[in-house]
C-alpha cells in the first residue's frame, strides 16, 4: 500500500470480489520525513475507518534508497525494492498471491510495475495478482475527499518531488 489515497478503489474493488486482503506498508521511498509520517497517519485513519488488516514496516529509509537510487532508473528500483518486499513478506505469511496498490495510479509506469511484478513473481515463487484498476482512480479522489484523507501531491521520493516543484529538499 503506497497510500491510503491508492489503496481506496483496489481495496473496494478486490473485496467485493471476495478477495481477503492483507495489507503491506513499506515505503522507504517516501520524502521528506514529514511527508512520510503524513502518509503513514493516513492509512492508519483509513485502516481505522475500514478495519483494514495491515502489517506496518514502520522504516523511514530515505539513506537506504538514496544507497539503491539513481535519478535516471529510481522508479525501477523503487519498484523492485517495494514490490519485493511485498512477495517476501507474503511468502513468509503463507498467502495466495501479491499486488499493489501502484495499479491505480494513472501517474504511475503501469507497464514497468507489471514487469517488476512477474520478475517477484518468479524470485519469490508467489502469484502477482494483475489488474489494471485505473479506471477506479476519479473514485478513489472523491471517497478520499469523502473521508477527508491527508492527499499528497507527488510520487512520494525527493526526485519527484523536485519534477513536480511541490517542496523544498530540507525542511
Amino acid at each position: 500500500m503506497c497510500c491510503a489515497n491508492c489503496s481506496l478503489y483496489p481495496v473496494k474493488n478486490l473485496t467485493s470480489k471476495k478477495i481477503e486482503l492483507k495489507g503491506l506498508w513499506f515505503n522507504p521511498n517516501i520524502h521528506p520525513e514529514e511527508e512520510y509520517l503524513n502518509r503513514l497517519d493516513a492509512l492508519k485513519r483509513l485502516d481505522g475507518l475500514w478495519s483494514l488488516d495491515i502489517e506496518y514496516i514502520d522504516y523511514y529509509g530515505l539513506d537506504y534508497f538514496l544507497k539503491v537510487a539513481k535519478e535516471e532508473d529510481r522508479c525501477s528500483v523503487c519498484y523492485r525494492v517495494r514490490l519485493g518486499k511485498t512477495a517476501e513478506v507474503a511468502k513468509k505469511m503463507g498467502l495466495d498471491g501479491f499486488t499493489t496498490t501502484l495499479l491505480v495510479s494513472p501517474y504511475q509506469k503501469f507497464d514497468l510495475i507489471v514487469e517488476t511484478g512477474r520478475e517477484m513473481e518468479r524470485l519469490y515463487s508467489i502469484p502477482f495478482y494483475l489488474e489494471d484498476m485505473r479506471h477506479g482512480w476519479k473514485e478513489g479522489i472523491r471517497v478520499s475527499k469523502e473521508l477527508g484523507l491527508y492527499r499528497q501531491r507527488y510520487c512520494g521520493c525527493m526526485f519527484s518531488m523536485i519534477d513536480t516543484g511541490t517542496g523544498n529538499l530540507i525542511k
